[in-house]
């Protein structure tokens, strides 16, 4: 296994851990605020299926052993 599978497999354990889902959630609710800022909050509908489709893309909250 190289360096960057480890790196990869710790990425993805944070992701799934619950301490990750909230930091993506995070870092998602400021970029989804930051874009609907830059383009306007009439595309504010648009940013925010975008941001939900990302959060349901990053991390979980389900057991892994399911």
């Amino acid at each position: 296994m190289g360096i960057f599978d480890s790196a990869k497999d710790k990425a993805t354990e944070f992701l799934n851990s619950e301490a990750g889902e909230q930091k993506s959630d995070e870092f998602l609710n400021k970029a989804a605020d930051a874009a609907a800022g830059r383009f306007g909050e009439d595309k504010s509908e648009h940013i925010n299926r975008v941001r939900d489709l990302a959060d349901d893309r990053l991390g979980t909250t389900e057991d892994p052993a399911d």
